[in-house]
């Protein structure tokens, strides 16, 4: 055995006949440049020692490579780029073996894809996940993928950036074995004397045979690009069909070079950016200060008070993350609509084929339900999630008080409640926190974590340590009316509602704003959410409403006929038969242009481009308002709740990043412009005018 030599982040050892070279990068052997040039050297080693045989590339810790290095993102790279690093591998007389533990993933799986042979271990995971920051695998992976499992499979593991086991990536032709134990290090070497015994060639991956059926691999090209074709906004993935049409088509490094400038096209791209800083951006939003000056309490059994739409979907997450669950109703008759509701989810997954019977027994013995709060007693954590009036809430947080046990943590599920007002309530204000899900809370990802003014630090931070059992994203948010998203909603609502008044309908504004990138309009939400929740709210603030405000009033002439969207059949849109799309409704239209002459407007033609940028400027400068104002820690907070809460296009990465790229200074003509019409709604936010003033913009604050 030599002894061993290194390049900073990747050292090499000959193991008798077998170079082991070891990418150590912590904590995932990213790909940075320091790795990049380690592994042509040891190739170089490898090439220029003749008692080398055989090359064994493997992972220091847990991880093979888990993709590009982060910290790069953005920056020009510095040489050797990847490809030539694969090329390199590839290239080598000498049999190279990919032994791989943990993460493969994007170019840490071309790395692989590069070399000769492939074996992982059990839990290993691989994909090219690269679509996800809106761009393509770049190295290799459109190129040599295709050619080891044919497109159509190829096609979805790219498209879809999901994760292959180690079994699913064998019966695939991914790799070429799956070995036991733990150690890949072992595994790659012992596979690697195997095939020295053996005699056994070298196997570019250029060379393989995947593409061979022309005509398969056509057909599944075609069918790939139907389907992406309906991807609003995104360009990578045309560009990942358009690459892997490129590996049928052309010699490989024709194809290779197609690959690139495809990979370069997508790196410049809006989308590219808007995606990298959606996912930088839910990283730092599940990090407070709380979460670094305290540590959670631990939690084993959970309560939620409510078995509604929300409650029961709030249990099912829990359910779902392993943990007990106790609900509380008020009578028996509610204790067995709560207890259907929560099984109605499982019998749906059992429906779709990804549950059976007897899983879903296994989650229901850990749910009981039950009409006394004395069932509580030995809970760590409660949600509650009853109706959204104070004095129910206060009601409720009473009993609390009573039965739980010292330390136990009180979450509630308001979305616009003062929780300072219900904290001091009880005698155990410190116990109380936020805790904002989105509905159907099992599904939607969003957790907005509203701090109120007494709260332990240790509490917030388990509610940051609850967000992550139920893989949810959390934002923090400080105590005000609608905390993050719903204050903003309210103000871009207003907008949305102004615009429909003054001449363009329900319908147009809709069509816009799905152009745009989001799934639904604001009438649509309106009306799968529900209009009597919208117009509770409103008769709920009518007291302390500004008399010289603007007032539409169109929506409560529709409440008031009881169309309240589609669970009545009917609200801005006709749901015939329980229709889930709506049609346009004539009498919807009647009852604007009724409300247009009461308030004495003229109506006005707009342009599907001016409704987009009013609709905007009202969410970015209510956005910059409550980052001003402290109930936002940061820019990308807003970004994220936005991301995950309210379907703004990820692609787009967030109504404050979206405002980076138009430019701030632009955002600002457009409020002062509107604000010749109404100086008391386009009021331009602090932050925003001092932003401009400066030159700076939102993701400067994003870094502070």
């Amino acid at each position: 055995m030599t002894q061993t030599e290194s390049a900073d982040v990747v050292r090499w050892t000959r193991q008798d006949r077998v170079l082991l070279v070891t990418i150590d990068y912590p904590p995932v052997n990213a790909l940075n440049v320091k790795v990049r040039a380690g592994l042509i050297a040891a190739m170089d080693a490898a090439a220029a020692d003749d008692a080398v045989k055989a090359v064994v590339l493997v992972g220091q810790g847990a991880n093979f490579i888990a993709g590009a290095d982060i910290r790069e993102f953005g920056k020009t790279p510095l040489p050797p780029p990847l490809p030539e690093v694969c090329a390199r591998i590839e290239a080598s007389t000498k049999p190279v073996v990919a032994a791989i533990a943990g993460a493969a993933l994007g170019g840490g799986l071309e790395v692989a894809l590069s070399a000769h042979y492939r074996v992982a271990i059990e839990g290993a995971k691989l994909g090219l996940p690269e679509v996800a920051l809106g761009l393509l695998p770049g190295s290799g992976g459109t190129q040599r993928l295709p050619r080891l499992t044919g497109a159509e499979f190829a096609l979805d593991v790219i498209l879809s950036g999901r994760h292959l086991t180690p079994k699913a990536a064998q019966a695939a032709g991914v790799i070429d074995r799956v070995a036991d134990g733990s150690d890949a290090a072992a595994a790659g070497v012992a596979y690697a004397n195997e095939l020295i015994d053996a005699n056994a060639p070298v196997r570019p991956t250029r060379d393989a045979q995947g593409l061979a059926d022309k005509a398969a691999a056509q057909a599944a090209i075609d069918a790939a690009r139907q389907k992406v074709a309906k991807l609003r906004g995104l360009i990578s993935p045309s560009r990942v069909v358009d690459a892997v049409q490129a590996a049928v088509d052309q010699p490989f490094d024709e194809g290779m070079r197609t690959e690139r400038s495809f990979f370069l096209e997508c790196l410049d791209s809006p989308q590219r950016a808007g995606l990298v800083h959606a996912f930088f951006a839910e990283r730092e939003s599940a990090k407070s200060p709380e979460t670094r000056e305290a540590k959670p309490r631990a939690f084993e059994k959970v309560g939620v008070i409510g078995g509604g739409t929300m409650g029961a979907g709030i249990s099912v997450a829990v359910l779902d993350a392993g943990l007990p669950v106790v609900m509380i109703e008020r009578d028996d008759e509610a204790v067995a609509r709560g207890r259907a509701n929560v099984e109605k989810v499982y019998d749906g997954l059992i429906a779709k084929g990804r549950m059976d019977a007897e899983r879903k027994a296994a989650i229901l013995a850990r749910f009981s339900a039950s009409t006394s709060y004395d069932s509580l007693k030995d809970v760590d954590l409660v949600i509650e999630a009853v109706f959204e009036e104070m004095g129910v809430k206060k009601g409720v947080f009473a009993e609390l008080d009573r039965v739980l046990k010292p330390g136990a943590v009180i979450g509630t599920n308001t979305s616009y409640l003062d929780i300072d007002e219900i904290a001091g309530s009880i005698s155990r204000p410190e116990d109380v926190v936020g805790l904002h899900f989105f509905s159907p809370a099992n599904i939607m990802k969003l957790l907005e974590i509203v701090v109120p003014a007494k709260v332990s630090k240790d509490v917030v931070a388990t509610a940051f340590e609850l967000a992550k059992k139920l893989r949810k994203v959390p934002v923090r948010a400080k105590v005000c009316d609608g905390f993050i998203g719903n204050r903003i909603l309210a103000v871009y609502r207003q907008a949305a509602d102004y615009m429909m008044e003054d001449g363009a309908s329900p319908y147009q504004i809709d069509k816009a704003l799905r152009e745009f990138g989001f799934p639904m309009g604001p009438f649509q939400v309106s009306d799968l959410a529900g209009g009597d929740i919208g117009w509770a709210t409103r008769k709920r603030r009518a007291a302390t409403r500004d008399p010289n405000a603007r007032y539409v009033q169109i929506a409560d002439r529709i409440c008031e006929r009881g169309w309240f969207g589609q669970k009545t059949q009917r609200g801005y849109y006709l749901y015939p038969q329980g229709a889930r799309v709506g049609q346009p409704d004539p009498e919807v239209e009647a009852i604007i242009d009724a409300e247009r002459e009461r308030a004495g407007v003229t109506p006005r033609a707009f342009s599907d481009d001016e409704i987009v940028r009013r609709y905007m400027a009202a969410m970015i400068n209510e956005g910059a308002n409550v980052v001003h104002e402290g109930i936002a820690l940061r820019p990308l907070d807003v970004d994220v709740t936005f991301v995950h809460g309210y379907g703004f296009p990820r692609w787009r990465g967030g109504p404050m990043q979206y405002a980076d790229q138009v430019g701030l200074d632009k955002v600002l003509a457009d409020i002062r412009e509107f604000a010749k019409e109404d100086s008391r709604f386009w009021k331009p936010s602090p932050l925003l005018e001092s932003l401009v003033a400066k030159g700076e913009n939102f993701a400067s604050l994003n870094k502070a």
